[in-house]
Order: C-alpha cells, then sequence, then structure tokens
C-alpha cells in the first residue's frame, strides 16, 4: 500500500490554485469593498448589524437578523445604491435578506 502525504497549504494558495476558490475570493472581497462604501450611510444603531452577502456582476445582498433592520436597509436602498454607483460599483440591485443568527 503506497501511502501519500500531503502537505498542508495556505488559503492563499489554495485560491491561486483553484478556480473556484479565486471566483469565490474576489466575489467575498468585492462585497466587503462593497459594505466599507455604504456603511457609514447607515444609522449608528444599524451598522453592526448588517453583513456583506453575495456579491454578484450588478447585484448585492445584505444581511441582517430581523425584520425591522431589513425594512430600515430598503428604505435607504436608493441613498446606498447611489453611493456605491458613485464609487464605481457598478450595483443595480439591491437585495436584503433576514439572516437569523444560529444560536
Amino acid at each position: 500500500m503506497t501511502l501519500r502525504s500531503r502537505t498542508a497549504v495556505t488559503l492563499q494558495q489554495a485560491m491561486a490554485e483553484t478556480p473556484t476558490l479565486a471566483r469565490l475570493g474576489r466575489m467575498a472581497a468585492e462585497s466587503t469593498a462593497r459594505l466599507a462604501v455604504v456603511r457609514p450611510l447607515l444609522p449608528p444603531g444599524l451598522r453592526e448589524l448588517v453583513r456583506p452577502g453575495a456579491a454578484q456582476e450588478s447585484d448585492w445582498c445584505l444581511l441582517v437578523p430581523h425584520n425591522a433592520a431589513a425594512a430600515k436597509l430598503r428604505q435607504l436602498a436608493p441613498a446606498l445604491l447611489a453611493a456605491l454607483r458613485s464609487q464605481g460599483h457598478a450595483v443595480e440591485t439591491l437585495r436584503v435578506r433576514v439572516a437569523r443568527p444560529s444560536p
């Protein structure tokens, strides 16, 4: 029986060697960059509740823990989209999803 030795690789190495992981890494970085643009526009009580979700070409999702936060984000959506566009992010649709924290 032949044993293969496996060497540990860093996350950066794995992402560089795997196209799927590289794509996910780019999407995560884009989502984080978009959140950095809109976070200053959010009310102070909402800033820490909002998490970045999936970022695709012209679509972005924000995750919040409850319906009240989702409703407020939906009210702010036009201003958030305008801020994103002014910073060069071509976001046309902002989706808000309630993602309840796990216990």
